[in-house]
């Protein structure tokens, strides 16, 4: 069924092309997503030319009519002051991990190199439990180019790897080998972990900007929103179902 906003008909053309800006776990979910953000869009244009907004470009309108009718405050100091108070624990550091690795390497999508990286892997964590130094088996067979210094990637943060490895890393303790393959789409990992430096809390001159932002981020979303909401609830939108909240996340 086509969805029209205050009579103007959104076409199923632009829906597609729509869809491919929403990934979803399926198909309906994706396309209820890319509908509402073309109802978005459309009542936004609306009520920018009602409003005689006549930037050339479409974004420069948006942009033009948003910071007209959905103005925010800058944040103030005493707000910046109580979120880092109420929050003292996202301030911190980011924890390092000295680990060293031994890396069997395969394309993701090559099934036979898979399987064979996964053999070498596990033939390596064989050798590794009959006391072969972990050090002196990286540089035999590794094919990262760690290789070179016993497998040792030096000092690691949080997100500065994949998820699967990160994951393992985490849960480790100092001067353990992990005893399970670890998959990601390098190949097969083993990883050793050597030493973990905590991560120590902030002050909060170092985050005040951090603070800021984050606040004026937030409170612009939750003014569009509402703004959003008020041109949806004036609004003749037909072909489906609009939520209460608002139409932007």
């Amino acid at each position: 069924m086509s969805i029209t906003v205050n009579g103007v008909e959104i076409s199923d053309a632009a829906l597609h092309a729509e869809m491919q800006h929403h990934p979803a776990p399926s198909r309906e979910m994706a396309e209820h997503s890319a509908r509402l953000a073309l109802v978005a869009r459309e009542l936004l244009l609306q009520e920018a030319a009602r409003l005689n907004i006549t930037d050339a470009d479409e974004e420069e309108r948006l942009n033009t009519l948003l910071e007209r009718q959905a103005q925010t405050p800058e944040p103030d100091e005493d707000g910046c002051q109580r979120f880092f108070a109420a929050n003292r624990p996202r301030f911190r550091t980011s924890d390092l991990f000295e680990v060293s690795h031994i890396l069997c390497a395969a394309p993701p999508d090559d099934d036979e190199a898979r399987t064979t990286a996964r053999l070498r892997i596990e033939e390596a964590l064989a050798q590794l439990a009959q006391g072969t130094a972990f050090a002196e088996l990286a540089a035999q067979i590794s094919d990262c180019p760690s290789k070179e210094q016993g497998g040792n990637l030096g000092q690691i943060a949080m997100a500065q790897t994949v998820p699967e490895f990160e994951q393992v890393m985490v849960s480790m303790q100092e001067g353990e080998t992990s005893a399970q393959p670890v998959e990601s789409r390098f190949g097969f990992h083993i990883l050793h972990l050597h030493n973990k430096i905590a991560g120590h809390p902030l002050d909060y001159p170092q985050v005040r900007e951090r603070i800021a932002s984050y606040l004026r981020e937030s409170g612009q979303r939750q003014a569009i929103s509402q703004y959003l909401a008020s041109l949806m609830k004036n609004a003749d939108i037909q072909g489906m179902e609009l939520p209460d909240s608002s139409l932007v996340q």
